[in-house]
Order: C-alpha cells, then sequence, then structure tokens
C-alpha cells in the first residue's frame, strides 16, 4: 500500500495473522525506553517518546483485537461519528449540542453539524470529571451517615425502603471501629 493510500484510511483493523504484533507487544514489554526506526536502506532514527508511547498504546490496542484510528485534533466529525465515539445515539448528541455543552459548526450553505474532534474530546473529559465529582459525593455522604459500618442485612433493607419511597432514617447499630 502506498503511503498516500495509508494517510486515506481512517481506521486500521489488527492483522490477521497476530505472531508479528505478539512479537513487537512483547519488545515493547521488555523495554521502557523508545527505541530507533529502522528504515529499509538501514538508516536509523531514534523514535521521539512521544511516538513510542503512541505507538505502545497502538499495539495494547491492537493485541486486544481492537482497531485503531489516529486522528489530529482538529479533525472535524459528524454527528453521528462524535455520537459512536461518546457510544451514544446521534439524537442524544444533538440535545447535548442544543443546550450549548458541545459546540459544533455548520459547514456554509448547509444544515449539518460538524464538531471538533478537540471539542468533542473536551467534551468528554468534562463529562468524565463530573462523574467522579458525583461519585466522590456519593461515598462522602455514605460515610458521613454510617453507611459503610451497616451489617449488610440492614444495608439492603434500608436501600429496599429508600427505594419504596419511606422517609426512614438510616443508624447504624454498631459502628466498626477502624
Amino acid at each position: 500500500m502506498t503511503r498516500a493510500a495509508s494517510q486515506r484510511r481512517e481506521t486500521v483493523l489488527p492483522p490477521a495473522d497476530m505472531e508479528g504484533l505478539l512479537s513487537l507487544s512483547r519488545f515493547l514489554d521488555q523495554h521502557v525506553e523508545p527505541a530507533a526506526l529502522l528504515g529499509p536502506d538501514g538508516e536509523q532514527t531514534p523514535l521521539p517518546m512521544e511516538v513510542y508511547e503512541v505507538l505502545v498504546r497502538v499495539v495494547e490496542a491492537m493485541r486486544a483485537q481492537r482497531a485503531v484510528t489516529i486522528a489530529p485534533v482538529e479533525q472535524k466529525l459528524t454527528t453521528q461519528q462524535a455520537a459512536d465515539l461518546l457510544g451514544i445515539s446521534r439524537p442524544t448528541l444533538v440535545k447535548v449540542i442544543e443546550r450549548g455543552e458541545l459546540p459544533c459548526e455548520r459547514p456554509s450553505g448547509s444544515r449539518h453539524r460538524r464538531i471538533r474532534l478537540s471539542d468533542l474530546l473536551g467534551y468528554q473529559n468534562r463529562l468524565a470529571q463530573q462523574q467522579d465529582d458525583a461519585l466522590a459525593d456519593l461515598v462522602r455522604g455514605a460515610e458521613e451517615d454510617g453507611l459503610y459500618t451497616l451489617p449488610a442485612g440492614e444495608l439492603a433493607a434500608a436501600i429496599r425502603s429508600m427505594r419504596a419511597g419511606s422517609e426512614q432514617v438510616i443508624t447504624p447499630t454498631r459502628p466498626r471501629r477502624h
């Protein structure tokens, strides 16, 4: 395949014959510093650390039988591509855009939207941070309410009671000593 043809392929599937990839994976597992790239004419050039790290991640993904796409962050995606990347439906993504949570561009004279990959990754990071913060709040609240000290049976009963809509206050019967 020519270099121009390989640049047009957006997604690369793992090879059918995994032996070469497994050999490369074992090599990378044994070396934590970047090696050099060897050309067909014997010319060598050192790999920058950033390129080496990308290579390691690509090999790990392909070893796990996952396809790989490398794209510049300024690349623009369709709403379907962006939704697929986030793992949500296109209509859900459109609602996110309409709420102003994710910027988009409209090519002149078109009703279609385009989302910059960098904006999409920023949104994904903000969403992950919000989820982490919400989980930390839940854990903090459970600790403050003493839920981690409840015996399993009492906790299950308290959860059933809450789901039923009652206003029962949960009080630990025996606090644990750490």
